[in-house]
């Protein structure tokens, strides 16, 4: 049974299952509500294995305390800090190790928990193969000081807390500041499973992995017709370099008032964050552009070295623009066009990279088809397969990468 688990000083186990297990409930009903708890957190994980382990691992790396946040910035850790460490790293390899098994009438339901086995196949949650891995490594650890050099290389390789553990992130108004909410179900897809626009995924990639490397990278503009690849292209970053500390913040241009706050709320963590704004533009009579532009550049406040700015936007230049901007002089209304116009470019050019995501061309879109066919196993006559996309194309009145991966989906019904 877990031993000593409110001794724990740098953990918090308030409202863990862990803290809930050690208190010894002394009736049928109490222990089959926290095996129920295990089992419905063991299913939404999708579990195979020992269910226990797998969550004392989930809770270590979840755990944000002085001593996993001071591991995630790699600092050496000695002194008092790793004497507590040192002690709570002994309670929970006796609790990882234990089995809640002294709890009444629950040992055939624990036996089973022990070898649980999930109706998912896989699971959704983007860091499930991080906490299999922890799981596996401290089930190899026969000391506490082998326990404890687990936990921290983990907590340097992939952090902690919700910052660590997932990918991406949306942000909700929360009594006026910033909250990030993670988003747990997306799609799986690397860049090369994107289809064309290699000069463009290129420019993507090498301007991403500099960032990465601590090099000076530019905020990047994505622009061009719609359904070309621009937010997939961002998107298969996501799962390209989450194992490389790459984090990605959605963020609405409705939310720039919380820039400053989300700011600071990872400015201090060891990930590097790309804030995505996903198809950006701004009519004349929205005034959130300005603010925008002082936080790119030009305010007061530095962006961190570890935040990246990534939009991407049917309009080259964001801000709707009119033929009357181009005329210096209107005596019908502003004095000095010219600084209209000025004013407009002035955001775009906040923007170190812009990358223009054209429509196909009819050769291009064919290629495109057909190498998603032949992805998604169809087989058609290549001539047929060309026919019947360029109808498809014509009858939605455009051509682009969206279309053919439409079309494609609509084979296999």
């Amino acid at each position: 049974m877990i031993r000593n688990i409110k001794n724990l000083r740098l953990f918090d186990v308030k409202g863990s299952l862990l803290k809930d297990f050690a208190e010894y409930p002394q009736n049928d009903l109490q222990a089959f509500d926290l095996i129920g708890r295990l089992i419905a957190f063991a299913e939404k994980h999708a579990v195979k294995g020992n269910a226990w382990q797998y969550y004392v691992a989930y809770f270590i790396a979840s755990n944000e305390n002085v001593f996993s946040l001071a591991c995630e910035r790699k600092r050496g850790v000695s002194g008092t800090l790793f004497e507590f460490a040192y002690d709570d790293c002994r309670i929970l390899m006796d609790a990882f190790n234990a089995s809640p098994s002294a709890l009444p009438t629950a040992e055939n339901s624990l036996k089973l928990l022990t070898d649980f086995k999930s109706t998912l196949t896989d699971s959704p949650l983007p860091y499930a193969d991080l906490i299999k891995r922890l799981t596996s490594d401290l089930a190899k650890c026969k000391t506490t000081q082998a326990f404890l050099d687990a936990v921290t290389e983990f907590y340097r390789a992939y952090g902690v807390g919700e910052l660590g553990l997932n990918k991406a992130f949306r942000v909700i108004d929360d009594n006026n500041r910033a909250k990030l909410l993670p988003i747990t179900c997306m799609d799986n897809k690397r860049l090369d499973d994107l289809v064309g626009y290699d000069l463009q995924k290129q420019k993507v990639l090498q301007n991403t992995k500099a960032f990465l490397e601590g090099k000076k990278a530019n905020n990047a503009l994505l622009y061009g017709d719609m359904g070309t690849g621009k937010s997939s292209t961002i998107k298969a970053l996501i799962n390209e370099f989450y194992e490389d500390g790459l984090r990605v913040i959605e963020l609405y241009k409705h939310q720039f008032m919380h820039i400053s706050d989300l700011i600071s709320k990872i400015s201090g963590r060891n990930y590097k964050y790309i804030l995505y704004l996903d198809d950006l533009s701004f009519d004349d009579f929205e005034v959130e552009y300005k603010y925008f532009k002082a936080i790119i550049d030009g305010g007061l406040e530095v962006k961190p070295d570890n935040v990246l700015i990534y939009a991407t936007s049917n309009r080259r230049h964001l801000i709707k623009e009119h033929y009357s901007d181009g005329n210096d002089i209107d005596p019908m209304d502003e004095l000095h066009r010219s600084d209209t116009k000025n004013e407009k470019l002035s955001l775009v050019a906040r923007f170190g990279l812009s990358i223009y995501y054209p429509s196909p061309d009819q050769q291009e879109f064919l290629n495109i088809t057909r190498q998603l066919a032949k992805r998604y196993g169809v087989e058609m006559d290549e001539s047929d397969l060309d026919k019947k996309a360029l109808t498809w194309a014509i009858r939605n009145g455009m051509k682009s990468g969206r279309m053919a991966e439409q079309f494609v989906l609509s084979l296999l019904h």
